[in-house]
């Protein structure tokens, strides 16, 4: 997978989940099933962001779902299956991705949204002003992650 992409080329739109599973697959579960649980229930959305020629190189997934950090938290969101293609990491598509999924959280009432980060991504999601509230964990077949959230403020009444 290799691109031109760079932030002015980059747009970011809402996409069906079988518009994010070539592309997960393939950084995130190599050799294995990319669909997630709940990929097709109708409170998921998925986002993509596109190069100028339609080349999706980065996708993400968020869901509402309970931080198992934060239970007393009244709207939370999951945010998962994260993927850039290696060829853009660096460009802007991924903080275009989860600006504008943090957006359509807050609009959809959410006021936080968390994550199992890969160690290796956990500056990335700190930079986006995520907060570590873990140590470090295995997920089997996966690899060592970090729990990480970010609180937001709801654009919309609950």
């Amino acid at each position: 997978m290799t691109t031109d992409a760079t932030p002015a080329s980059v747009t970011v739109e809402e996409v069906p989940a079988a518009d994010t599973i070539p592309l997960r697959g393939a950084v995130l579960r190599p050799g294995r099933p990319a669909a997630i649980d709940g990929d097709d229930d109708p409170a998921t959305f998925h986002l993509a962001a596109r190069t100028a020629a339609g080349q999706v190189v980065g996708v993400v997934r968020f869901h509402p779902a309970p931080c198992p950090w934060r239970p007393e938290v009244q709207a939370p969101w999951q945010l998962r299956g994260m993927a850039t293609d290696p060829a853009v990491r660096g460009t802007g598509a991924g903080r275009a991705l989860v600006v504008e999924g943090l957006t359509r959280v807050a609009v959809r009432g959410g006021d936080l949204v968390w994550c199992d980060a890969r160690v290796a991504a956990a500056g990335f999601y700190e930079r986006m002003g995520f907060t570590v509230v873990t140590g470090e964990y295995d997920k089997p077949g996966i690899g060592p992650h970090l729990g990480m959230l970010k609180h937001l403020v709801p654009l919309t009444p609950r």
